[in-house]
């Protein structure tokens, strides 16, 4: 099977395919009635927060690494041991937990509704058109979130800077009344830009290339379309191609979300997401923004499968439970 009937075959009209993220056949599909607009925004939601908190670790590394190369494994694990010990590494796991039930929940939730509407207008649902919607809904969803994500991160990397530059949040009330107080509400979407330019990338190639993946992986594999080997291959290299074409962004978010003035100049080393890029890969060199990208992986691959995977178990716990006729 070539990409070409792979992707031909995926973007074929399906009434509900849009109603179940891991639908079980397209037969199976238009017998099933579809689940209404609040469990599909809860679902998501739900599932995108459970798939967090298995993944929450790696983004912890992840951050710390990327901002703060430790140069060896043996030195990052002494770095560990130094921050927090291992429990350290749930660092701001509540900021991202609820940043998951906006960010989850309108990304899927937005991207299912607009999906639908689309279908209903144009009668198809191709392709091209899953890429933009995914890029849209993507970006709406990573601009709502914002002020989580930039808790997210400050509590993830607070504890390994020097005592002197530490900010020393308590938890998650206090960085959001801290963040208010010391650099006002604006404060909260510095770095929203190459944020929001990754959530529209994560559209496109997690949720627009992972029918494409199980299709691929079903020929290749054997198996069917939505089983677990399948669905679990798919979503390991949906999360490859976006983690490989994020992580820049993700780095360059990172340094621009935790910044502080120049203490000389009082001006901020960081101002857009090309600048950031330019600058790191004029002192550091261009790998420099990937520093991390291994636990950066585990991170987007395992939380796709891990999300993917909740969303569906919930959502067919729910159907037997309150759907049965």
């Amino acid at each position: 099977m070539n990409w070409n009937n792979i992707m031909t075959s995926a973007a074929a009209p399906q009434r509900h395919v849009n109603q179940q993220v891991l639908a079980t056949s397209p037969a199976q599909t238009e017998e099933l009635k579809p689940f209404s607009k609040p469990v599909i925004f809860a679902t998501s939601g739900l599932g995108g927060c459970l798939g967090w908190v298995v993944v929450h670790p790696a983004n912890t590394v992840a951050v710390r690494w990327n901002l703060q190369p430790p140069g060896t494994t043996f030195n990052f694990m002494t770095m560990i041991r130094n921050t927090g010990g291992w429990m350290g590494l749930y660092d701001g796991l509540g900021a991202g937990v609820i940043r998951q039930v906006f960010y989850a929940s309108t990304r899927f939730g937005l991207f299912e509704t607009f999906r639908d509407k689309l279908h209903e207008i144009r009668g198809k649902t191709d392709f091209a058109s899953r890429v933009g919607i995914g890029a849209v809904t993507g970006g709406i969803a990573a601009y709502v979130s914002c002020p989580m994500e930039v808790a997210v991160v400050r509590l993830s990397n607070d504890s390994t800077l020097p005592a002197a530059e530490r900010r020393n949040y308590k938890g998650i009330s206090d960085t959001f009344s801290r963040i208010v107080k010391e650099e006002g509400v604006a404060a909260f979407w510095r770095g929203s830009t190459p944020f929001v330019q990754r959530a529209m990338m994560v559209g496109v190639f997690q949720v627009a290339t992972l029918d494409q993946f199980k299709e691929l992986y079903a020929s290749w594999l054997g198996q069917t379309k939505n089983s677990i080997p399948n669905v679990f291959c798919a979503s390991m290299t949906s999360g490859l191609l976006y983690s490989i074409a994020t992580m820049p962004l993700e780095a360059s978010k990172n340094r621009m979300a935790s910044q502080k003035p120049d203490p000389k100049t009082g001006l901020l080393p960081y101002k857009t997401t090309l600048q950031t890029m330019r600058l790191v890969s004029s002192q550091q060199g261009f790998l420099a923004l990937y520093n991390g990208f291994l636990p950066y992986y585990m991170r987007c691959g395992g939380h796709t499968v891990a999300m993917f995977v909740s969303v569906q178990l919930i959502r067919d716990a729910y159907r037997a439970r309150f759907m049965q006729e």
